[in-house]
């Protein structure tokens, strides 16, 4: 009797008691694979977008590869940029050198680079991009935010390869908008975007990969980096704002500029999708290079549409903060 009791009274307080055990922690989150495809040197975005993959704990960083124009100069300038902020560990890969016709792309932060190691043997970018994605096949997320040449030239050796990407985050492209002053007011009307342009025919290429593809548009990625940003960024002293505002003030060339962060929400967007909700769309890039959209099937996800206050609650905490203290920022708050 006094066991049936027991075991009676045990039945009424066990649900009582389940309730204040503590949840079983759960394990942490493996860190998603990456590489980088950037044309970094030219607009001042792709430091800051790279600044953020390297404070962001959600990512393992495979390798950074460099796309469009002087791809040499511009692997340097990765090499100079990752010793400087502790990160020289990440392998620089040299992507496919390729100008404007009858042009030479030039960087603006030239004199940055030319500081870089002048003596290193790069890999080639698209062996890079493909000997990783054998080493890990469907567990890659690209990002891609350049000029689409590397890619393109990638699929032409190896589309079957290239196909076991987990997926591709591209800044690209223009959908509804083009690009504008503002944030606000009326949006200007579509546009060849400047990724797209720079290399039609590898644009095609991506799009048509049937790869799971990702595209941040013009649409929502004209977030703009104000003044109060900006100082709040260049006063905190760390080894990777000392370098951005380093690249910043010769990209702005002494004058007083906003930049545009349009690959800062790609990477973003890479770790935490809710910043820039997708949606399912046809999009075809035709020769001219305007993104069009299309009746059938889905090809893309698309995000037309973010918020600036809040990628900019998300952003600026991991750009301010020293190296150590990257991985205990608080998480962004979902969209409601």
């Amino acid at each position: 009797m006094r066991w049936l009791a027991g075991t009676f009274a045990l039945c009424l307080l066990s649900p009582s008691l389940r309730a204040q055990s503590p949840a079983p922690p759960q394990p942490p989150t493996a860190p998603e694979e990456i590489i980088i495809d950037t044309d970094i040197g030219g607009d001042i975005d792709d430091a800051f977008a790279v600044g953020l993959a390297l404070h962001s704990p959600e990512f393992k960083i495979l390798g950074i590869t460099s796309a469009w124009g002087d791809t040499l100069l511009r692997a340097r300038l990765l090499s100079r940029f990752l010793k400087e902020t502790g990160r020289p560990e990440i392998p620089v890969a040299m992507g496919i050198a390729k100008h404007p016709p009858g042009k030479v792309d030039t960087l603006t932060q030239a004199a940055y680079a030319e500081g870089g190691p002048a003596d290193l043997q790069y890999a080639n970018a698209v062996d890079f991009i493909l000997d990783q994605i054998r080493q890990h096949p469907g567990e890659i997320t690209l990002i891609s935010i350049g000029p689409e040449t590397n890619l393109g030239a990638a699929i032409d050796r190896d589309s079957a390869t290239f196909r076991k990407l987990k997926r591709v985050v591209l800044m690209g492209g223009s959908v509804y908008r083009g690009y504008a002053q503002f944030n606000y007011g009326k949006a200007r009307d579509p546009v060849p975007e400047w990724n797209i342009l720079c290399d039609i025919q590898a644009a095609q290429k991506v799009f048509s990969s049937r790869v799971p593809l990702y595209v941040m548009p013009l649409d929502s990625t004209q977030i703009k980096l104000q003044e109060l940003e900006r100082a709040e960024i260049f006063k905190s002293g760390t080894a990777l704002t000392d370098a951005l505002l380093l690249l910043y003030s010769q990209w702005a060339r002494g004058a007083t500029q906003t930049p545009t962060l349009f690959d800062a929400v790609a990477v973003a967007y890479a770790m935490h999708p809710e910043l820039c909700p997708a949606q399912p769309m046809r999009l075809r890039v035709d020769d001219q290079g305007y993104t069009r959209v299309e009746s059938g099937p889905p090809n893309v996800q698309v995000c037309l549409r973010s918020s600036s206050d809040q990628f900019l609650e998300f952003f600026m905490p991991r750009i301010v903060a020293p190296a150590a203290k990257a991985a205990q920022i608080a998480q962004p708050t979902p969209t409601r």
